[in-house]
């Protein structure tokens, strides 16, 4: 897992460390030493720890005129024994909220499990998001049937396209656009 780094085409366009409204404003990373780890998996350094032990968070773009962040997760997000949803929501996603982001894209495919527990977080991120929405792309069909064993797909649109969407090769701003459509088409916008 030590070799799996966050998206980095990206950074000509946005880092967190460097943009004053993010969670992440001055976090500083060392390229030598691996201070994170789940389990006794050691991970990249350039992931960011929002206070969970077994899940980890790069915000790769945020946009806040358009109010839209995406964001890339590595780990198990497990919210039965570490309650990883309460800390995403307070610790970034709040923060990210009170700056006019409601619009979330999640891009899970290295989450590699999921445990719920209630679902009164993603309620409430959900409402949070009225104008906007919560979008997890790419993540691993039995996370995504973990999921909806959990009712999180009454807050979280994936399934389809969004399973397998070749994100990588467009830019933020683009990715945001061809999102937009494909949620708009859900909802019968």
């Amino acid at each position: 897992m030590h070799e799996i780094e966050p998206h980095y085409n990206w950074r000509d366009d946005y880092i967190a460390a460097e943009d004053e409204r993010s969670p992440f404003y001055g976090v500083e990373y060392s390229e030598f030493e691996f201070d994170k780890q789940i389990y006794n998996f050691l991970l990249h350094p350039q992931w960011d720890d929002f206070g969970s032990q077994t899940l980890y968070i790069k915000i790769l773009y945020a946009d806040y005129d358009k109010g839209f962040s995406i964001i890339e997760l590595i780990g198990e997000w497990n919210d039965a024994i570490y309650n990883d949803i309460m800390l995403l929501k307070r610790e970034v996603i709040d923060m990210l909220v009170a700056e006019g982001i409601d619009k979330f894209l999640l891009i899970g495919e290295n989450v590699l499990n999921f445990h719920g527990s209630d679902d009164s977080y993603y309620e409430e991120w959900y409402e949070d998001s009225s104008d906007g929405w919560i979008v997890a792309l790419n993540f691993r069909d039995h996370v995504i049937q973990e999921f909806k064993s959990q009712g999180i797909d009454y807050y979280i649109h994936f399934g389809g396209d969004l399973n397998s969407f070749p994100w990588r090769t467009l830019r933020p701003k683009q990715l945001y656009h061809h999102i937009q459509e494909r949620i708009n088409k859900r909802l019968g916008m």
